[in-house]
């Protein structure tokens, strides 16, 4: 009987030791998740920023004013170039 006791106390206190430790790991893992979860919130930040300066750098009358500072002019006519579309039945396959 003073055996059995003796096992219950050192299991009592492995088991102890053993939940001590994974509450312990638990907590870092806690931890690490929420670090990471705020660096998502921040990068979804920083891309709702980018993007809103890209809507801004894109406008059309900023590009045409920029252009013109350059020099260039909007496409005429004859500087578009026609292509025949190639005719689906007629494949060159090489094989």
């Amino acid at each position: 009987m003073r055996i059995l006791m003796t096992i219950a106390v050192f299991a009592t206190l492995a088991s102890a030791f053993a939940l001590y430790a994974v509450n312990y790991e638990t907590r870092g893992l806690a931890e690490a998740v929420r670090q990471r979860e705020q660096k998502i919130e921040k990068a979804h930040r920083d891309i709702a920023i980018l993007k809103a300066e890209r809507a801004h750098l894109a406008r059309p009358e900023r590009i045409g004013e920029h252009a013109r500072a350059l020099g260039l002019r909007p496409a005429t006519r004859d500087q578009f170039v026609a292509y025949p579309l190639p005719d689906p039945l007629q494949t060159n396959v090489a094989r």
